[in-house]
């Protein structure tokens, strides 16, 4: 029978040159960390998908559109930025944020191996229509109702003027 903290056997072996030692001299097992993902294969296929978010922040709208490819969050930029991505079926979602999500737009694409995929996205005009995406250039939504609030406006502004002079 041994005491405790002392064993005939010999410490468990390590995986580290800097082994640590307790106070009576037995050695520590450590864990190993890993030291990075395995090297890719030779040739791993790759696709891309070129989105071209249309308009531009002065525009649109100043924040960036948010996108994501099978429910992963990617970057999304005005104009055209290119993701790569293995290939087979892709999910593309974009929306716009303001004071609540809006212009919201999806399309299912095909990816090939050295394919690019090109999809236009087009945001509305406010925030009370859906945005529009495409595999060609799309037309912005909402501008009737855009035209519509903006002549409003230009109306109330000469209502006041004229009123305000008389």
């Amino acid at each position: 029978m041994t005491r405790r903290g002392t064993s005939s056997e010999p410490a468990p072996p390590t995986t580290s040159s800097h082994d640590a030692r307790r106070a009576d001299g037995h050695t520590l097992p450590t864990m190993s960390v890993p030291q990075g993902p395995p090297p890719p294969p030779a040739h791993q296929p790759a696709g891309w998908i070129r989105l071209t978010v249309q308009g531009n922040a002065l525009t649109s709208n100043m924040v960036t559109p948010s996108v994501r490819l099978n429910g992963y969050p990617v970057q999304g930029a005005y104009g055209a930025s290119v993701h790569p991505v293995p290939p087979g079926p892709w999910h593309v979602d974009v929306h716009c944020q303001w004071l609540r999500q809006y212009g919201q737009a999806a399309l299912d694409v095909q990816v090939a191996d050295g394919q690019t995929v090109d999809v236009f996205y087009a945001p509305p005009w406010h925030q009370f229509a859906s945005g529009r995406i495409g595999l060609e250039p799309q037309p912005r939504p909402g501008l009737g109702l855009f035209l519509v609030l903006m002549a409003v406006v230009v109306v109330v502004v000469v209502v006041g003027i004229a009123v305000s002079l008389l």
